[in-house]
């Protein structure tokens, strides 16, 4: 059974994930359909644990405490993944990789590398932009504020096959929603391709998983069967980690 405030403040919580991190007090109405009151008794409880910040326009902002358990969060996520991506690498023969979104950046939590001498390296840690990776496209696919955090972002050409617009990126997108895994030929880094499928909880994308090699190697992969596996992988990962 669950507790009506609880679920209330984890909505706002929520809608200010989806907004980029920040929105004010109408928009967070918009998307949660709590009345104005509710959402300003729920936000100076957040703002006194730290779980939110009130900027100097008065918009409202994620906090600094929700790093301490996020960061916990993510450790335990990234470790629960690596035996998942260990099977994309043994079926693939490729590195693989499990990342996330934060803010408007991608991060790359876990990675298992391929055991072949020419490989794919992603460091963990690293935060790149979503517009130009598979795995962005992925964690941004079911967004409807997409559009925003492309053009918060910018979408710099890092290569010859990078998508700088953001009608051409939404459009992109809409093809990874049909068909259910994104695809990087050589968007991010010339030579390189990169197919990524979404982690799912409760029915909203928490992760993607990819795998990345040489643009030769990778094509030489039946893509619709990889993709196919990548999806039950994936999903053998949510349920373990989710419950679902």
């Amino acid at each position: 059974m669950s507790v009506q405030s609880v679920d209330r403040a984890l909505d706002v919580l929520e809608a200010l994930a989806e907004q980029g991190g920040h929105a004010g007090l109408s928009e967070i109405a918009a998307r949660t359909g709590l009345p104005y009151g509710t959402i300003h008794r729920l936000l100076q409880t957040l703002l006194a644990r730290g779980y939110v910040r009130q900027e100097s326009d008065r918009r409202y902002a994620l906090g600094g405490a929700l790093l301490r358990v996020g960061g916990a969060a993510e450790r335990m996520v990234a470790a629960s993944a690596e035996p998942y991506l260990a099977r994309l690498v043994e079926l693939s023969g490729e590195t693989a990789n499990l990342a996330v979104l934060e803010g408007d950046f991608v991060v790359y939590v876990a990675q298992v590398p391929s055991p072949r001498r020419l490989r794919m390296f992603a460091e963990v840690g690293r935060r790149v932009l979503p517009h130009s990776t598979a795995v962005g496209k992925v964690l941004l696919a079911e967004r409807p504020d997409a559009g925003a955090v492309f053009r918060r972002t910018g979408m710099p050409r890092r290569t010859d096959q990078t998508i700088t617009s953001v009608e051409a990126i939404l459009a992109e997108l809409e093809e990874v929603r049909a068909r259910g895994y994104a695809l990087d030929l050589g968007e991010e880094e010339s030579g390189v391709h990169c197919m990524a499928v979404p982690v799912v909880d409760g029915g909203r994308t928490f992760a993607a998983m990819s795998v990345s090699g040489p643009a030769d190697r990778l094509d030489a992969i039946d893509r619709e069967e990889l993709a196919n596996t990548m999806r039950k992988v994936a999903g053998d990962f949510g349920s373990a980690v989710f419950g679902m």
